[in-house]
This record gives C-alpha cells, sequence and structure tokens, in this order.
C-alpha cells in the first residue's frame, strides 16, 4: 500500500514558502503521493435559503494545477494528485490541457482524480448546470481520454464539441484518472471507467459492499476488478498506535493506497503539520 499526505489547504493556502517546506518534507519523509482538494469558491453562510457546507468564503484553498505547477519544480519524484478536480464545473478542453502541461511539467507525475461535487453555489458562480453534472462527466472522462491520446480529436457530444483539434504537447505518460463519490451511480460509473477511487469512508469495514459493486461493474464492462485502485484517507488523530492499526485495516480491506491528512488538528505552521506526519511515517515503518 502506497501512502501519502493531503495538502493542508485551509492552513497553509496562500503562503509559498509553507507550500514549498510541507511538500519537500513529506518527499524526503518518504511519502509517494501529495493530495490537493479543489474548490474555486466558498459560499457566504448567511444567505438567501441559507448554506451549510462543510467550507464557506472564509476557508482557504489553492487550485490544484497551480498548486502542482509550482510543486512540479520543488519536488522531484512525489506523485501529484488531484483528489479530487470538480470536472463538470470546468470545460473539458482547458482541463485536458491543463493536466498535459501538468505532466510534462512535472515529467509524468500527475494523477488526475475527478468528481461530480455537491456545491451548487460553485457551479453557479462558474456558469455550468449543476443538475446534469453527473451525466456530463460520463461524455468528459471519453474527451479528456481522447484529447490525451489522439493527435486530433473530432468530437460531437451533447456537451462539449471539438472540431478536428488537439493539444499539444501530449502527455508524455498517460494520465491515470479516477473518481471520487459514493453515490451507486458515482460506484458504477468508477467500475466502468476509472483507473481508482477515492472512498469516501472513515471504517474500512464499511468498503467491502461498495468495492463489490465497483468490482462488478468493472466484470460487466470487460475489465478486471484488479483495474481499479483503492485510495482512502486517514485524517490522523494524533494517536500514533491507533492511526497505525487504521492504516493496516485499510491495507487488508484491500486499499492500494493510503493518504493521511492533518487538516482539522489545530496546526497552524508547516512545522506542525511536518511533525505530525513525520510521526506516523517512522511508526509506519515498523509496523508495515
Amino acid at each position: 500500500m502506497r501512502i501519502g499526505v493531503v495538502f493542508p489547504h485551509n492552513d497553509l493556502s496562500g503562503d509559498p514558502g509553507a507550500i514549498r517546506a510541507h511538500a519537500q518534507a513529506a518527499e524526503a519523509i518518504g511519502y509517494d503521493h501529495y493530495v490537493a482538494y479543489d474548490h474555486v469558491v466558498g459560499a457566504l453562510r448567511d444567505r438567501p435559503g441559507g448554506f451549510t457546507g462543510p467550507y464557506d468564503h472564509e476557508t482557504a484553498f489553492t487550485d490544484p494545477f497551480v498548486l502542482f505547477s509550482y510543486l512540479a519544480g520543488v519536488t522531484s519524484v512525489m506523485e501529484l494528485v488531484t483528489g479530487i478536480i470538480i470536472l463538470p464545473q470546468r470545460q473539458t478542453a482547458l482541463v485536458a490541457k491543463q493536466a498535459t502541461d501538468l505532466q510534462v511539467l512535472s515529467r509524468g507525475r500527475l494523477r488526475l482524480g475527478v468528481g461530480i461535487g455537491w456545491n451548487h453555489v460553485e457551479y453557479e458562480a462558474l456558469g455550468q448546470d449543476f443538475h446534469t453534472r453527473g451525466r456530463r462527466m460520463d461524455e468528459q472522462i471519453e474527451l479528456l481520454r481522447r484529447l490525451f491520446e489522439e493527435p486530433v480529436v473530432d468530437f460531437e457530444g451533447r456537451w462539449d464539441h471539438v472540431p478536428l483539434a488537439g493539444i499539444k504537447p501530449r502527455p508524455p505518460r498517460r494520465i491515470p484518472i479516477w473518481m471520487g463519490g459514493r453515490a451507486d451511480a458515482v460506484l458504477d460509473r468508477v467500475g466502468r471507467l476509472a483507473d481508482g477511487w477515492f472512498p469516501l469512508l472513515g471504517d474500512p469495514a464499511d468498503l467491502a459492499a461498495p468495492l463489490e459493486r465497483i468490482h462488478r461493474a468493472a466484470l460487466d464492462s470487460g475489465r478486471q476488478p484488479a483495474d481499479v485502485d483503492i485510495n482512502p484517507t486517514l485524517r490522523l488523530s494524533g494517536d500514533i498506535p491507533r492511526d497505525i492499526d487504521l492504516a493496516l485495516r485499510w491495507r487488508e480491506a484491500g486499499a492500494t493506497h493510503l493518504s493521511v491528512s492533518t487538516i482539522g488538528r489545530g496546526h497552524h505552521t508547516p512545522a506542525d503539520h511536518i511533525d505530525d506526519i513525520e510521526d506516523f511515517m517512522e511508526a509506519w515503518f515498523d509496523a508495515r
């Protein structure tokens, strides 16, 4: 099981030095990948109709494509993972171009995680239809892969039209496309289309049922269950034995990757976050 770390966006966004220090420390400690979340705008909670999402206009985010373009120049081996890009609120051809350029600049280290999101305010701000997001993403993934692989694409879809055009340079290495989410329709889509899945689960015991659905969808689509990797997130608690036990349980449940997160631990400096991920990795080396 490959171990990565989640970028603590709410504490370090806006500080280039802190971002660099955290990412370089994660790589030096031995983490395999670095995950960043995607949100473009946050909504005011005191708005007509209210707003009850887990973040608002006070929560800081750094755009993953911009963040990873920066980190591509100051790290060398860690995989850079969008976990996730909210694909249907973005232009497909532009995502293909940004992802390709990032794959070039990082020398093949991008893993492109995508999902449909939940924030209707964000969709409205970006001029996209919140209600068709799932169906649109199916089409977008097909188009992304064609733009990544073909020099000239002729595509006529419901939402996207590419009239004999292409992007250059194209990716030097295949860009894996992963998905997040847990609705049945999402699990079916993962099994049919994705290279991997980010389960939004806290307990490894809850992985078996959705994994069975993903594997069934994969087989129905002519794929093998092993074609779909699994990458849950473990929120570090500060109790190292507990966290290591949970990581081992994720591995036993079938996770191929695991991302540890220090978000919500009350840290405010890079050093605080680095201490946490260093303590975990030292214990993981001993336990594995």
